[in-house]
């Protein structure tokens, strides 16, 4: 997969948390992810088609991250992952995507966005309904880890 589909997502994603949330995470390494089952408590995924290409987007939070970004972006922190962690995890992914449309839209790339769906919980899964890899891209920061996941099918000539 091109990093140049990817980077936008990584952009996006380290911008709305320092911005909405005040927290900083540091990207991992990526790497093509095997099976579905995700690598936290709370994901966010959401489709996107476009004349090019299809693809998902996901984000998972470990619950710790989860609760620390809902205290900072509401004032106070929920006891555990509740509607409204899954609300804020649905909007968040939103607002990636939304940057990530922005930046790929200047490349020339356009795609339009689905709704979000939110799924928490030990050992849920993430299923992207497209035929390319999928990348996994792990983020750290001190209140817990985060990874997003990114795959689009080949791309069509335009």
């Amino acid at each position: 997969m091109n990093v140049e589909f990817i980077n936008p997502f990584l952009s996006s994603l380290i911008n709305v948390l320092a911005t909405m949330a005040q927290t900083e995470l540091t990207p991992g390494k990526p790497k093509v992810k095997q099976g579905e089952v995700a690598q936290g408590d709370v994901s966010g995924l959401i489709g996107m088609v476009g004349p090019q290409t299809k693809g998902s987007f996901s984000i998972t939070f470990e619950k710790d991250l989860a609760l620390a970004i809902m205290e900072r972006m509401l004032g106070e922190r929920p006891d555990g992952i509740n509607e409204d962690v899954t609300d804020m995890v649905g909007e968040i992914t939103n607002m990636v995507t939304g940057g990530a449309k922005n930046l790929l839209g200047e490349k020339g790339y356009e795609f339009d966005m689905a709704t979000p769906i939110v799924v928490s919980g030990p050992g849920h899964t993430i299923t992207h309904l497209c035929d390319g890899p999928k990348i996994i891209m792990p983020f750290t920061s001190p209140d817990g880890n985060a990874n997003i996941e990114v795959s689009f099918d080949k791309l069509k000539a335009s």
